[in-house]
């Protein structure tokens, strides 16, 4: 049958694109009557197939990224609750002649003490899942160390403050207040 289509593969020593006006010239001499479509190289034709895998890979990065900030305004408001619900008592500790230091201290080591078990628990969670993804991605690290420093680091500060603004708060209340309101 009549061909439909024909691949022709050149190794060149310079830009493979350069050479189109000769590689058609060659091409006319062997048969006039053959179209050709287009030129591309290597590069080309690898980035192509490429496209589809670096599009997902953005994605990913998009989604990962976007989960990682829903968490962060989920444990603020998490934080910021449990100490909310915690003023009656800070109240209390400081008409029982508790210092505002020692009060946000509290708070605070009680805040990072349940960030801490979240994060261990995370990253237990995250080396057990990354045996699944190490055979989806090529030639990238499940476990890579900076990604997962950065994304712990960020939900340690974002509780840090979760934890610090309301407890402050919460230590500037009026004692006599929190004593009239048990």
């Amino acid at each position: 049958g009549p061909v439909r289509s024909l691949n022709v593969v050149l190794r060149t020593a310079g830009d493979p694109l350069a050479m189109t006006e000769s590689v058609r010239a060659a091409m006319r001499d062997v048969d006039p009557t053959l179209p050709i479509q287009r030129f591309t190289s290597q590069t080309e034709q690898i980035s192509l197939r490429l496209a589809q895998e670096r599009l997902f890979a953005m994605a990913y990065t998009a989604f990962g990224a976007l989960a990682l900030v829903l968490a962060c305004i989920g444990l603020f408001g998490l934080m910021s609750y449990n100490v909310a619900r915690r003023t009656n008592e800070i109240g209390i500790r400081m008409a029982l002649g508790a210092q505002r230091r020692t009060v946000v201290s509290m708070v605070m080591r009680e805040s990072m003490l349940l960030v801490g078990i979240g994060v261990a628990l995370g990253l237990v969670a995250a080396m057990w899942a990354g045996r699944f993804v190490k055979t989806v991605v090529y030639g990238l690290s499940a476990y890579d160390p900076v990604t997962i420093g950065a994304a712990v680091a960020l939900i340690a500060a974002v509780s840090a403050l979760a934890g610090y603004l309301p407890a402050r708060r919460a230590s500037n209340v009026d004692p006599m207040q929190a004593l009239r309101e048990q």
